[in-house]
């Protein structure tokens, strides 16, 4: 039995294993057969994974997330994975991204097969497609011999998971015990989503930022992006594809979320009709009476400890969050990731 607390009250359930378990990926693979739900861990999130091939898996995946049937889903492929058989006429790039960033935190939107179905796409005729680098969903992705869909393992639009007690805080009511498990394989190394880019032009395009950015991606393409690094979202041509997290407002807690530079924290100081927290590097002085949420040494800590930040308000039933962002540099894609996931909650 697992239990976690939910603001008001104790959930208590057998949906968390610990990976660790003898059998419990065979077990994972058996109930995804079977239209069940299996979070999964990633090295970016936990994602919500169910069998592309069962329609009924996909359709609760839907239904625990509340998430629109228009709204595409991530396909998860094992490394060694045919790319063919999902996606077919893409440009001669696309194996280069592939061979340097698989499986790593990287999204290709490239033109689907057949073999894709129509709900998985959100009716595009485009599928969103990467191999995760977390040895437990490259192992299920092995053992399963097919592929994955796993948006994060959150309700639609709020803040994702990086831990499988958060899966549980997120999603426990909204999973059986009888059909669907949460793999405990620990927290999650990088703790923001994949880059997304859009790789039906003749250049790629970045849909969303991620770990890897346009500096990483020309170093690999030099010919196509030498002297665009710096401009992600700026390459390529013709209607941009629906992709997961490009809402404006997304990853939202039900705390309100603001955005403020260091030097504004002063003339808030004295408002404290309010429960404040504040998220910002560890140089930013907290002010008197706010909540310190996190104070990370680098991008790195940033973005491994966003998400569960923003969670631990709610759990502290605060008001606001502040959030000083750091500066959006291209040379550092993790900057630019931060800076679109807390302008996003800020929206909410």
């Amino acid at each position: 039995m697992s239990s976690i607390w939910a603001g008001d009250y104790w959930i208590v359930s057998n949906l968390i294993q610990d990976v660790s378990r003898p059998a419990v990926l065979e077990q994972a693979v058996a109930r995804l057969h079977g239209g069940g739900l299996v979070a999964i861990p990633t090295e970016t999130v936990y994602g919500l994974a169910a069998d592309v091939q069962s329609q009924t898996g996909v359709a609760r995946v839907f239904a625990a997330k509340g998430r629109p049937a228009d709204h595409p889903l991530i396909l998860h492929v094992a490394a060694d994975s045919v790319l063919a058989q999902w996606a077919q006429d893409y440009p001669d790039y696309v194996p280069k991204l592939v061979a340097a960033f698989w499986p790593g935190p990287l999204t290709l939107v490239l033109p689907r097969t057949n073999a894709v179905p129509d709900t998985v796409t959100g009716g595009q005729d485009t599928v969103a497609v990467r191999s995760p680098a977390h040895p437990v969903a490259q192992e299920l992705l092995d053992r399963l011999s097919s592929g994955l869909v796993a948006p994060s393992a959150n309700r639609f639009g709020g803040v994702s998971p990086t831990s499988a007690a958060a899966v549980l805080s997120e999603l426990g009511a909204y999973l059986d015990p009888q059909r669907d498990l949460i793999l405990d394989g620990g927290n999650c190394h990088l703790g923001l989503e994949s880059t997304i880019l859009d790789c039906t032009g003749a250049c790629p395009q970045v849909l969303r930022p991620g770990a890897i950015g346009l500096g990483d991606i020309a170093v690999i393409l030099p010919d196509l992006l030498t002297g665009q690094a710096g401009q992600p979202g700026s390459l390529g041509e013709g209607p941009v594809p629906r992709v997961s997290g490009a809402l404006d407002s997304h990853y939202s807690p039900r705390a309100t979320v603001r955005l403020a530079a260091a030097t504004q924290l002063e003339g808030w100081e004295s408002t404290q009709s309010r429960q404040i927290g504040l998220i910002a590097d560890h140089a930013t002085r907290t002010p008197a009476g706010w909540r310190r949420l996190l104070a990370p040494a680098s991008l790195t800590e940033f973005a491994r400890g966003l998400y569960g930040a923003l969670r631990a308000a709610d759990e502290l039933a605060l008001a606001e969050v502040v959030a000083v962002l750091p500066a959006a540099d291209p040379a550092e894609p993790l900057s630019l990731a931060i800076v679109d996931r807390l302008t996003r909650a800020a929206a909410g």
